[in-house]
């Protein structure tokens, strides 16, 4: 019981760290899976840490989401810039195409690639910001992006981020956008995982609530730090990171 709580501990930090940052949750939850044998990772567990940075980030914005008066046009532009994302999401899932791209070399030079590339997009200037400039043709520039983070180490924060700097969105504005993108990505993640689970036998034990919540705290503490942080710094620490964690696995893998 105790290691199955640890387990649930660390599956629900990667999920609730991870998946705001620039750093690919995705590629962390398949290395540790792969490294790890994690006897309480199952499909449910998945999805219930999904659900948790779902819950977290519509409650962390509640007041842009629920003033549909003041924001209809934002809440809009979301739809609209996830529907590649889901699109093309579905399609490879349907497909199970997306399991080709689930292995640690695809993550190991995605990680070093897309680091570089958040790397040239945040010296960009900002003279951009999400309540006069964000429109339909920006937010489809964004969408698009978006798509690359069905690759496991491209990061949906990242990339998002990455492309919003490019258009001088400011970083702080940055990362609204991205973390407002996220709400349809987690809903349309969670969605296809329950599809997914009607399909096979599953257990709903305590495990399944103590993942929610502690996805839940972890994800809703990132989300308010990192907004601070984007008002301080630049993205350079997580370039960094990025590059480090891409060559020790280059190195595991070809040396």
């Amino acid at each position: 019981m105790f290691q199955d709580f640890i387990e649930i501990l660390i599956l629900s930090a990667i999920q609730g760290i991870s998946e705001f940052l620039p750093i690919s949750s995705s590629a962390h939850l398949i290395l540790v899976s792969s490294l790890y044998d994690l006897k309480t990772s199952s499909l449910l567990i998945d999805i219930s840490l999904h659900l948790g940075s779902l819950l977290a980030i519509i409650f962390f914005f509640r007041k842009e989401l629920f003033n549909l008066k003041n924001n209809q046009k934002l809440l809009s532009l979301i739809i609209v810039g996830s529907i590649p994302l889901v699109t093309f999401g579905y399609i490879l899932h349907t497909t199970e195409l997306i399991h080709l791209l689930r292995n640690i070399k695809v993550i190991a030079w995605t990680t070093l690639f897309f680091g570089i590339i958040l790397y040239f997009s945040d010296q960009r200037k900002a003279d951009q910001n999400i309540s006069t400039n964000l429109n339909i043709k920006s937010i489809i520039f964004i969408g698009l992006f978006q798509i690359l983070a069905l690759i496991p180490g491209v990061s949906r924060a990242g990339i998002t981020m990455t492309a919003a700097r490019f258009l001088n969105f400011n970083r702080v504005d940055s990362g609204k956008i991205s973390f407002l993108l996220s709400i349809p990505a987690l809903a349309g993640a969670s969605f296809l995982g329950l599809k997914d689970a009607f399909n096979e036998p599953v257990e709903l034990n305590y495990l399944i609530i103590i993942a929610v919540i502690l996805s839940f705290l972890f994800s809703y503490v990132t989300v308010k730090f990192f907004l601070n942080y984007l008002n301080k710094f630049s993205l350079n620490i997580f370039v960094t990171y990025r590059i480090i964690i891409s060559l020790i696995l280059i190195a595991i893998i070809y040396f």
